[in-house]
C-alpha cells in the first residue's frame, strides 16, 4: 500500500501544482491532501489538531515548519496517540528533489516504516 501524505499550509502551493502536474503523467500517483481542503482541518489549523487529524486519516505529514513540528510530535506521541510520520523538509530543498523523495517513499516503503517518526529531508 502506498503511503498517503498531508501537505502542511506552507505547502500548499508550488509542491502541491508539482504533486499535481506529476499524477497527470506518471502511472505512480502520490496520493496528497492539504491543510485547508477539508471543514476539520481549516487553514490556520495549529500543530496538535495537524497531528491529530493525520493520524485518524493515516497521512504522513510533509512539512517545513521545523521550528514547531519538530516539539508537537514528541508531545502527541507522549499523550499515547500514534503518528503516520512527519517529513519534515529543509526551506532550501528543491521542489524536484522532495517530489522525487516523497514519490520513491510512497511507493517503495511500507506505511509502517515511518510511524511515529520525524525525518528530516535531507
Amino acid at each position: 500500500m502506498a503511503l498517503l501524505y498531508l501537505l502542511d499550509e506552507n505547502l500548499r502551493g508550488l509542491l502541491w501544482m508539482a504533486v499535481q502536474r506529476h499524477n497527470s503523467q506518471e502511472e505512480n500517483s502520490i496520493d496528497v491532501v492539504r491543510v485547508g481542503d477539508f471543514p476539520d482541518l481549516p487553514l490556520g489549523a495549529d500543530d496538535p489538531e495537524i497531528l491529530l487529524w493525520a493520524e485518524r486519516e493515516g497521512r504522513v505529514l510533509v512539512t517545513i515548519d521545523r521550528s514547531t513540528m519538530s516539539i508537537h510530535p514528541a508531545a502527541h506521541l507522549a499523550d499515547g496517540h500514534s503518528c503516520p510520520g512527519v517529513f519534515s523538509l529543509r526551506r532550501t530543498l528543491s521542489i524536484a528533489a522532495t517530489l522525487d523523495f516523497i514519490g520513491l517513499a510512497a511507493h517503495a516503503s511500507e506505511p509502517g516504516e515511518w510511524a511515529d517518526r520525524i525525518q528530516y529531508i535531507p
